[in-house]
């Protein structure tokens, strides 16, 4: 035999054998026996202060600082926002006027809700929202993405397209009722065109219709400035090869600019889901009267939930609200799995 093939070694046999188990009963009485886990050869412990005596420095002074750092952020989170959904998935099964004794009623409020036709109702103008609102927002945002992607002052038009999302709800919805009202800036431009009977924007038909207009024109800016962000990365030389090859603008959208944004186009679905189904301020603002809520016909999960909690009776009905906005974060986190389960692809490194 050779002296190559003599070294070599069988890997089972050079293999340290496992450590013998202590056994209980041959111990003396009293003796603390020290019984490793099922299927550990050596106490963890043992590993971690082997671990820290070969760490560097710099990585055990991280991580004596983790608990100070994470510690109060985590306090915050947990106080914030855990503890308040806790409470609220709880009290979706009670009965609660805001004092007094909560009485327990189980899958009542949910069967109330269940059989409830404004909740159904509310329910449906939300979906028409995410969708309908989102589809308009995401079709205007990808034009003006590929308008303003080779236009001349591009970045004011983008801030004129932005400025309704930077001001405040409330006044923007103030704005929107000016313009839609009897006598009001739409009106007349439509009187000047010859239009002498035109709709009523504001009756309880149309009101909600008006609102998801209003929502289109809000968001769009938005969503437009998150994807220019991601068209101004993409290398100008696709664009020429592209149009050295004939391709048309939609040609050029559709296999240039499309697949190299849709990292972006994957975070603003998801930001339009979260924040779509939370749409409130407007809505409350634009279409209810002086101190009290909208019509039903324009309600949305959120405005439901609301006006469950805060009656005009003045009894509230916490319990009923609290079903309601567990509904509302059940479909929350549905529709971003969904989204992010439709919207996954492989990123594009350029």
């Amino acid at each position: 035999m050779s002296t190559a093939s003599a070294e070599v070694q069988d890997p089972q046999a050079s293999a340290a054998p496992p450590r013998a188990l202590p056994d209980p009963a041959a111990a003396p009485p009293g003796a603390v026996v020290d019984v490793p886990p099922k299927g550990e050869d050596v106490p963890p412990k043992r590993e971690r202060e082997k671990k820290d005596d070969t760490a560097s420095p710099l990585e055990r002074g991280r991580r004596r600082l983790f608990v100070p750092f994470v510690g109060p952020a985590f306090f915050l989170y947990a106080v914030a926002v855990v503890a308040p959904t806790v409470f609220t998935l709880v009290l979706s099964f009670a009965k609660w006027a805001g004092s007094g004794p909560v009485e327990w009623v189980g899958f009542d409020n949910y069967r109330r809700l269940w059989y409830d036709d404004v909740f159904a109702s509310s329910f449906g103008n939300t979906l028409l929202i995410l969708f309908g609102v989102g589809f308009g927002t995401f079709l205007l945002s990808f034009f003006f993405t590929t308008v303003l992607r080779e236009m001349a002052g591009r970045k004011f038009v983008r801030a004129v397209i932005f400025f309704p999302n930077a001001v405040s709800a409330l006044a923007i919805s103030i704005l929107w009722g000016f313009l839609f009202q009897a006598d009001g800036l739409i009106n007349k431009v439509m009187g000047a065109l010859g239009l002498d009977a035109p709709p009523r924007w504001l009756a309880d038909d149309n009101l909600f219709y008006v609102i998801c207009v209003g929502l289109v024109w809000i968001n769009t800016g938005f969503y437009t400035t998150i994807l220019m962000a991601a068209v101004d990365r993409i290398p100008i030389t696709l664009y020429e090869a592209a149009d050295l090859e004939g391709a048309n603008a939609w040609q050029k959208f559709r296999h240039v600019t499309l697949p190299m944004m849709w990292d972006a186009v994957a975070v603003s679905a998801t930001l339009w889901v979260i924040s779509a189904i939370k749409i409130f301020e407007f809505i409350y603002v634009f279409a209810g009267a002086a101190g009290s809520t909208p019509t039903t016909k324009s309600w949305t999960l959120s405005l439901y939930a609301y006006a469950e909690a805060f009656q005009p009776t003045g009894v509230a009905r916490f319990g009923a609200s609290a079903a309601a906005t567990v509904v509302t974060l059940v479909l929350i986190v549905l529709l971003i799995v969904l989204t992010r389960r439709l919207t996954r692809r492989e990123s594009l490194e350029f």
